[in-house]
Formats: structure tokens, C-alpha cells, sequence
């Protein structure tokens, strides 16, 4: 059994499979996150100060109505997915049982989280191609920039969030056994996507509700 290290606390315990958010991870993925933090906030900028450009010399903004009610329920769609992520830690962190009832827990969650993450993409993808065809382009307007590349680079952001609970999930069957190690990934995971789901609340409450 490995040793497992509290968040608020150097202290080990001797249950295998379970993390309690080590020390070092949660320091070094909070330092991480606050840097991505920095570059949403320069992001949010960009979009207010074109926007204050645009509206002041008489521009249209934005140029194109946009799918509130469909948004809105891509939002709800993305937010949903990270309480199914936080459950998935829950069974991560749980105290008792055997480590293959919280591995089985974990990945039910995770799954569902990860299903409800690439459906959160691909209705963006779906909102882009409708608003191409009413002529929002990247180049077509100082609204259109702004627009696919502050939900764009969120976007991105969602997709790589995909990628590490595939990795995850996968490590858990590639594994002969759940380790300490494989905990503590689905934590970092866990922190990340929560992040990334804060990130498109304020982005959604910018672009579709301010506007």
C-alpha cells in the first residue's frame, strides 16, 4: 500500500487506492490553473475593450443573433458535467469499501462526465457552422474575431479536459491494479474541469447574456 498525503497536512495513511489531495499536486495544479486563469482574464479584455471600439465609432454588436436558448442549454449541459466529476471523486476519496467498488464508481462518473464534455463540444462546433452560414467568420468582423477565439480557445480547453479522462479510464484498465497514483491523476482531472466549466460560465454570461 502507498502512503497518501492530506491537503491540508503532510500526513500518510495506508489505504492503497484512495488520495486525499496530496500536497504537492494540489500546490503545483493550483499554480497551473492560476496561470490558465491569467489568460482567460486577458481574453475577457480583449472582448470588452473591442467591443467598447466597436459600439463607440457606431459598429454593430454583436452582428448576429445568437441561440440563446440552445446555449443555455450547452451550458446547463457542461455544468451538470462537472457535479458527475466531482462524484467520480467522491468514490475516489471514499472511506471503506474495496478499491475495486470505488474504481467502478470513479469510472461510471467519469464516463458520463467525459459523454457529457463531447456533447458540450460538439454542439459548439454545430452553433460555429450556423453562424458561418448567417456570415459570422473569423475574418468577417471584429465581432466574429473575438467571438470564435475567446469560445474557441475555451473550446480547446473542454478537448483536452476529453483527452485527460480518456486517459484516466484508460490507465484503470491498463493497470493490474489501482494505485495511489491513479487516484490523484483523477483528482488533478476533477480540479481542471471544474475550472474549465467556472471559465465558460463567465464566458457564456459575456457573450450571450451581456453581450
Amino acid at each position: 500500500m502507498l502512503p497518501v498525503a492530506t491537503a491540508s497536512a503532510i500526513k500518510t495513511t495506508t489505504h492503497g487506492g484512495r488520495a486525499n489531495r496530496p500536497n504537492l499536486v494540489n500546490v503545483g495544479t493550483i499554480v497551473w490553473l492560476s496561470s490558465e486563469l491569467m489568460f482567460f482574464a486577458a481574453l475577457f479584455a480583449m472582448y470588452f475593450t473591442i467591443r467598447s471600439v466597436t459600439k463607440g465609432s457606431g459598429g454593430e454588436w454583436p452582428q448576429a443573433e445568437l441561440n440563446l436558448p440552445f446555449a443555455a442549454v450547452n451550458t446547463l449541459v457542461l455544468v451538470l458535467s462537472s457535479v458527475t466529476c466531482q462524484m467520480g471523486v467522491f468514490a475516489v476519496e471514499k472511506k471503506g469499501g474495496s478499491d475495486a467498488d470505488r474504481l467502478r464508481k470513479m469510472r461510471f462518473w467519469y464516463l458520463i462526465s467525459f459523454l457529457m464534455g463531447l456533447y458540450f463540444v460538439l454542439g459548439q462546433l454545430w452553433e460555429y457552422r450556423e453562424l458561418v452560414h448567417e456570415g459570422v467568420t473569423l475574418s468577417a468582423s471584429a465581432y466574429g474575431s473575438v467571438f470564435y477565439l475567446t469560445t474557441g480557445f475555451h473550446g480547446l480547453h473542454v478537448t483536452g479536459g476529453l483527452i485527460a479522462f480518456l486517459l484516466v479510464l484508460g490507465r484503470t484498465y491498463a493497470a493490474k491494479r489501482w494505485t495511489h497514483e491513479q487516484a490523484t491523476s483523477a483528482i488533478v482531472v476533477s480540479y481542471y474541469w471544474h475550472f474549465v466549466d467556472v471559465v465558460w460560465i463567465g464566458l457564456f454570461a459575456t457573450i450571450y447574456l451581456i453581450r
